[in-house]
């Protein structure tokens, strides 16, 4: 029974995650824009994945995988951070990793390096999920 209920609840890519996260998400608030076109920085723009516009905080997603080393996840979070600082009324951003192979070793450095980036006026939160026990 349990492997059969197993095949509905797999969560193949960094889209599982958002649905399931976005899903969660409309518990609590009602006002959630999905793919956030970030105003022009640097010569382009990205899409964050979700926006609470009234809590003025900003979501991306991240789900590692073996390509996706710990390093490449770094680095994309850190050209990801001034794209998403230029959302007009943004001061938070909340980086959701999925990490269900613990492929990130050094979680408490990776999460305490990147929110170290953090300023009065812009506010950011690493989540490594699930944790380590």
């Amino acid at each position: 029974m349990t492997e059969d209920l197993r095949r509905y609840h797999v969560i193949e890519d960094e889209y599982d995650v958002q649905d399931l996260l976005h899903a969660l998400l409309w518990i609590h608030f009602d006002d959630i824009h999905r793919e956030y076109w970030t105003p022009k920085y640097a010569g382009s723009s990205l899409q964050m994945d979700m926006y609470l516009k009234s809590e003025k905080t900003g979501i991306e997603v991240k789900k590692t995988r073996s390509y996706l080393t710990e390093k490449k996840l770094g680095e994309q979070i850190l050209i990801d951070i001034p794209h998403y600082k230029q959302i007009p009324g943004c001061r938070k951003l909340i980086f959701f990793i999925y990490d269900p192979d613990t492929l990130i070793t050094n979680r408490l450095a990776l999460e305490r390096d990147l929110m170290e980036l953090s300023s009065p006026e812009f506010t950011i939160c690493v989540m490594i999920r699930p944790k380590i026990q």
